[in-house]
């Protein structure tokens, strides 16, 4: 049985694990897409998570077909802000994006409400006000229920929920970072800050993208059926580094030898800490899904958790100086580079 979890100070209740359709629409076949969907009912599963741009929104389309006939049963979860079509109105954070994308991802659901809308990621130069009252618009119009966060970092979390007081709407109730074992940098401010503000923390790539499963060699190259193998841009942007995979093959060995597998136990160990609300899982395949969701019966002890501090700082990554690219750091912007810090532009 599963054990549901409120989100955030928010009444909705979430499953521990959020199925997630990244695959979906795209490697994973929509029949195998479908029958994840329904195994995921049948095991309790109710919270799933999607975006309109995987796969240009085939991934919607799917999850809408697969959701369907039990629509009420289903936490639906989307995005927006990331574009992939040209134009300078076709994606960020305006109020014709906003409600032009709800609409548009409305359709491909083929539901007449999302359950949460996440900002998929920030949009460093734009203001927070403007897509706060057209969310607020689209929750009193019955297209959204509420919304989220995605990969805001704590002062913007703590901007948000402010600006959603101000204008008087209700704060966003989930907070999306990425969390994992070999990356635990929002462990330092995003993770504290949601709590305080009263978000629930959904967190995004529990097994680094693979790499936690254990199927990666030190010093040998990735399988060419793997996602480092076929040229992934955001795992060899984010996840790929040596110093993971070999954390990822000791964490391996010790699972094994507990009796666990490593997804198990990789997935058990986000779980574990009580900031966490749910973690995203996205299956590829069946029995992919199938080995997520033994994680939820893992129990791990203070002796897994000294593992994992031993070989990753609380509040660190396992690579010394390591930045996420797409999500770069702003707190320096030389005067010869001629931009104006977004915050002297608003005040001036």
């Amino acid at each position: 049985m599963v054990e549901y979890r409120y989100l955030g100070r928010s009444a909705l209740k979430v499953s521990p694990i959020t199925l997630g359709s990244m695959m979906f629409g795209g490697p994973t076949p929509d029949d195998v897409a479908f029958r994840i969907i329904d195994k995921a009912r049948d095991q309790d599963i109710n919270f799933i998570d999607t975006a309109d741009v995987y796969h240009n929104g085939a991934s919607e389309v799917t999850v809408g077909k697969g959701i369907a006939k039990d629509r009420d049963h289903w936490v639906l979860a989307t995005k927006f802000v990331n574009s992939h079509v040209p134009g300078p109105n076709l994606g960020g954070q305006s109020r014709k994006w906003i409600i032009q994308n709800v609409e548009a991802a409305l359709k491909r659901l083929g539901t007449d409400y999302i359950d949460i809308l996440y900002f998929h990621r920030a949009v460093f130069d734009a203001p927070l006000e403007e897509p706060l009252r057209a969310i607020g618009d689209l929750i009193r119009q019955g297209k959204l229920r509420y919304f989220g966060l995605s990969n805001f970092r704590a002062w913007r979390i703590a901007e948000v929920a402010h600006l959603a007081d101000k204008l008087g709407i209700d704060r966003p109730v989930a907070s999306q970072p990425l969390y994992n074992i070999v990356t635990r940098t929002s462990e330092r401010e995003e993770l504290p800050a949601a709590n305080y503000y009263g978000l629930g923390v959904v967190t995004y790539s529990p097994l680094a993208r693979g790499v936690l499963t254990g199927k990666y060699r030190p010093g040998e190259e990735p399988g060419a059926d793997t996602r480092a193998g076929r040229g992934d841009k955001r795992i060899l942007e984010t996840e790929w580094r040596p110093e993971s995979v070999a954390i990822a093959h000791e964490i391996a060995e010790h699972a094994r030898a507990r009796g666990l597998t490593p997804t198990q136990f990789a997935l058990a160990w986000v779980l574990e800490n009580r900031l966490v609300t749910s973690t995203i899982a996205g299956p590829r395949t069946e029995e992919q899904w199938d080995g997520y969701v033994e994680a939820l019966s893992a129990k791990l002890t203070p002796e897994d958790e000294a593992l994992v501090n031993r070989l990753v700082t609380e509040g660190h990554a396992s690579t010394h100086r390591f930045n996420d690219p797409s999500h770069p750091i702003e707190g320096r912007v030389t005067r010869q580079s001629g931009v104006e810090p977004a915050f002297l532009r608003a005040r001036s």
